[in-house]
């Protein structure tokens, strides 16, 4: 299953609009998230959602909010004048407000983000005081 999560800013007001034929509502937006190398800008990235979850965007969300999204990411191939470029479309289903505050509970930032290559022990960073079990987690066989 193609699934996405993703921390991001909106960059562009959500816009409601209608389908014609079966008058259901659809909001896109523009979202923009931190390039994993701080010399590169930003990705821009267009986001859409559909029915109630589309009309609940659109009343509550606005440029400059901080967001959680997780749905279907997609690739479109767009003909340009003698090439052809892909543009990516995140298709969401839910859609999480981190607050203004600072309070982001159960987010963790790729900038506090601790890689193996950089640690200094041989400890997974991953498990650390994270409580689980390694012994009873399901191991899948691919």
């Amino acid at each position: 299953m193609n699934s996405c999560v993703l921390m991001a800013k909106i960059v562009r007001s959500p816009q409601l609009r209608y389908t014609q034929d079966s008058q259901l509502a659809v909001t896109e937006m523009m979202v923009e998230f931190d390039n994993l190398s701080p010399n590169n800008p930003p990705f821009n990235l267009k986001v859409v959602a559909w029915g109630g979850l589309a009309t609940e965007i659109e009343q509550k969300y606005v440029e400059g909010n901080q967001v959680v999204l997780t749905g279907r990411l997609k690739m479109d191939t767009v003909e340009r004048q003698g090439y052809k470029e892909k543009i990516a479309e995140l298709t969401i289903f839910h859609i999480y407000p981190l607050n203004g505050d600072g309070d982001r509970s159960n987010v963790v930032s790729l900038n506090d983000y601790k890689s193996p290559e950089n640690s200094e022990d041989d400890s997974n960073p991953e498990y650390e005081d994270s409580g689980i079990d390694e012994n009873k987690l399901d191991h899948i066989p691919f």
